[in-house]
């Protein structure tokens, strides 16, 4: 009879698939993570993107995290969908939203990539790195107590746009350490250098490896800092964890808005 449950639940998973659009939080109880950007976190080419693989190390490292944020798509190898990753946004309209979302859903720690579409958009690019000042400075005053990873940008895939993200990437390094020297909770990542320009089959979004080295990073920045996914939790029976985690999956499990 528990054999055939967790099977039911497993096909229940399974229909997440190609998910997109945005339903209802799915949650695990865990420490509560919001990634936060553009297309890039929102997946495009590759639904789920970087996501995908930090669920992966996540649940593999035995961390119990939230992925939090008014969107939702990827596949069934996620989990857990959601997100706050906007296609075609520019810096100063995630920073429009930025206090409702972390009003809504308190996350513990945020994963910032931003800024792409600023250069792509040529929307006054000199000022993007006092736009991302500011973003960073609503998300502390409204989120004192979360960890901000601010990432530096991956590259664009051709020449004049590369140079525009790196003099963005150039300003970020003081920009955070003022807010660190103010004794907020943000931390700079270095993101540029672990995508190559050969994994952006646009120029712009990565192949599902580009994905998979951004996962990576964010692994191992969130594991640097204390706190910002919890602790791992004790090791426990595989067929413990399956229904755990298929029972969290299927339970929250909500129809999925496409958007328009």
């Amino acid at each position: 009879m528990r054999k055939r449950l967790l099977a039911a639940l497993a096909a229940a998973a399974l229909a997440f698939t190609g998910l997109t659009g945005v339903a209802d939080a799915e949650s695990n109880g865990g420490v509560r993570i919001m990634p936060l950007g553009d297309s890039i976190t929102y997946g495009t080419g590759v639904p789920g993107g970087y996501r995908i693989g930090l669920w992966q190390r996540l649940a593999a490292g035995r961390y119990t995290n939230d992925f939090v944020g008014s969107q939702f798509n990827g596949p069934a190898s996620l989990w857990d969908h959601d997100h706050e990753g906007h296609p075609g946004w520019r810096i100063d309209q995630i920073d429009a939203n930025i206090t409702g979302w972390l009003r809504t859903y308190n996350p513990r720690s945020v994963l910032l990539h931003i800024g792409t579409n600023d250069v792509l958009q040529n929307y006054n690019v000199a000022g993007a790195p006092g736009r991302l000042s500011t973003l960073l400075d609503h998300i502390t005053a409204t989120a004192p107590n979360a960890d901000v990873f601010v990432a530096q940008l991956i590259p664009i895939g051709w020449a004049s746009g590369d140079a525009a993200v790196r003099t963005f990437n150039a300003a970020l390094p003081g920009i955070v350490q003022g807010k660190v020297n103010a004794g907020k909770h943000v931390h700079l990542v270095d993101m540029h250098s672990a995508v190559s320009a050969a994994e952006l089959p646009d120029g712009v979004h990565p192949n599902a490896g580009g994905y998979d080295k951004m996962a990576a990073v964010w692994y191992n920045a969130l594991r640097s800092v204390p706190g910002s996914i919890g602790n791992p939790r004790a090791a426990v029976t595989t067929e413990a964890l399956a229904a755990a985690t298929l029972g969290s999956a299927a339970g929250s499990a909500s129809p999925a808005v496409t958007p328009s």
